[in-house]
C-alpha cells in the first residue's frame, strides 16, 4: 500500500507551504514532482501521486496556490467548480509561483527517500504551463506537460533554455487549446531531438482526469503508457 504524508515546503521568502508526498514500497526511488490543475491538490492529483508511487516513484503535489488560499482544493465538477479554479488562477503570480515549484523540486530532490536519484516534472492543464516553466528554468531531468495552455505564447527561448528530455500531451479536440497553438510548439521544438509533442486523436481538454466528467479513457491510457515509458527511460 502506498503511503502518504504532508510535506513542508520552505520557499526562498521563507514563506512555507504543503506538498502531498506519496512513497513508493521500497520507500525510496526517483522523484517526480506533480503540478496540479485549478482545482488544486484534491483527489485527482493526489491519485496522479499515489499512481506514480505504485510505480516506483516519489511524488510530491505542491500547493501552488498557497499564497491566494492554502489548501485550497475542489472535487466538484461543476460550472461553479470551475469558476472557483479560474478565479484562483487569475490571481496566480506567476513568476513568484514558478519559483515556489522551483523550491519544490529542489525541496524533492534533497529528500533522504530521494537520495540523490533522478528527478522529474509532470503537471496538467495550469500545472501543465507549470511544468513547461520549470523545465526552462530549473533543468529537472525529465519533464511531462499534460495541455498546458498559453505555451505557445512563451516560447522565447525554448531551444537555450529547454535543456531537459520533455514530452507534451495535447488533445486534437481541445475547446481551450487550439491546434495552432500545438502546431507552433511542434514547428519551435523540430529540431530539438530531446523534445516530443504528441496530440491524441479527439482528445478534449484534461481527458487524463478520471474524477471529472472530461475523462477520456482512450487518451488517458495510450498518454499515460507514453509517459511512464519516458519517465523509465529518463529517471530510472
Amino acid at each position: 500500500m502506498v503511503a502518504t504524508r504532508i510535506e513542508s515546503i520552505t520557499a526562498d521568502d521563507g514563506v512555507t507551504f504543503d506538498g502531498f508526498l506519496a512513497l513508493p514500497d521500497a520507500g525510496s526511488g526517483p522523484g517526480v514532482l506533480v503540478i496540479q490543475e485549478i482545482f488544486g491538490v484534491n483527489q485527482y492529483i493526489q491519485h496522479v501521486c499515489k499512481r506514480l508511487a505504485a510505480l516506483g516513484y516519489v511524488a510530491l503535489a505542491p500547493d501552488a496556490f498557497h499564497r491566494q488560499e492554502p489548501g485550497f482544493a475542489v472535487d466538484r465538477t461543476g460550472p461553479e467548480a470551475v469558476g472557483e479554479g479560474v478565479a484562483k488562477a487569475s490571481k496566480h503570480d506567476a513568476a513568484r509561483g514558478v519559483a515556489d515549484l522551483g523550491n519544490a523540486l529542489a525541496h524533492l530532490r534533497a529528500m533522504p527517500e530521494v537520495g540523490g536519484a533522478k528527478v522529474g516534472v509532470t503537471g496538467f492543464c495550469f500545472g501543465g504551463l507549470m511544468t513547461y516553466l520549470v523545465a526552462k528554468n530549473f533543468d529537472p531531468d525529465a519533464a511531462v506537460s499534460y495541455y498546458g495552455s498559453n505555451i505557445a505564447n512563451l516560447l522565447d527561448g525554448v531551444a537555450e533554455q529547454l535543456t531537459c528530455p520533455t514530452l507534451f500531451h495535447f488533445g486534437d479536440n481541445d475547446p481551450f487549446l487550439p491546434n495552432s497553438d500545438v502546431d507552433k510548439i511542434r514547428a519551435a521544438t523540430a529540431d530539438m531531438a530531446h523534445v516530443t509533442v504528441r496530440q491524441y486523436w479527439m482528445g478534449g481538454h484534461a481527458f487524463d482526469n478520471a474524477f471529472s466528467p472530461f475523462y477520456q479513457p482512450y487518451q488517458a491510457n495510450e498518454a499515460w503508457g507514453h509517459t511512464t515509458a519516458f519517465f523509465a527511460r529518463h529517471l530510472g
